[in-house]
C-alpha cells in the first residue's frame, strides 16, 4: 500500500479538454472522468440541458504523488476561479496490486 493524494474535479463540462489537457502537460499517468455529474452547489441545482453540455458538470478524479498534486491543484485553480466548479484534495492509501 502506498500513500497518494486524491485530486477531484467537479468542474463544467466544457472545461473538461482543457483540464485534460493540463493533466497531460504535467505527465499524469491516469485519470477518471465522469459525465453529465449533477448535484447542488452555490450555484444551486446543476442538472444540464438534455441536448447540449450546456450547464453539464464533469468529474475528474487524479490519483498521484504529492508533487504532481500541488501542479495539478495549481494548473486547475484559474479555471474554477473563471468558469467556476471545486477541486478538493484528499490523502488517501492506494493499493497497488
Amino acid at each position: 500500500m502506498k500513500p497518494v493524494s486524491k485530486v477531484e474535479i467537479i468542474i463544467d463540462s466544457f472545461e473538461v479538454e482543457h483540464v485534460v489537457k493540463f493533466l497531460n502537460e504535467i505527465g499524469v499517468s491516469g485519470y477518471s472522468i465522469i459525465n453529465n455529474v449533477i448535484g447542488k452547489g452555490h450555484r444551486g441545482v446543476r442538472s444540464g440541458d438534455e441536448f447540449t453540455d450546456l450547464f453539464k458538470n464533469s468529474y475528474i478524479m487524479v490519483v498521484c504523488e504529492e508533487k504532481e498534486m500541488h501542479k495539478i491543484v495549481e494548473a486547475i485553480r484559474p479555471i474554477i476561479k473563471k468558469f467556476g466548479g471545486v477541486c478538493i484534495v484528499s490523502d488517501v492509501i492506494m493499493r497497488i496490486h
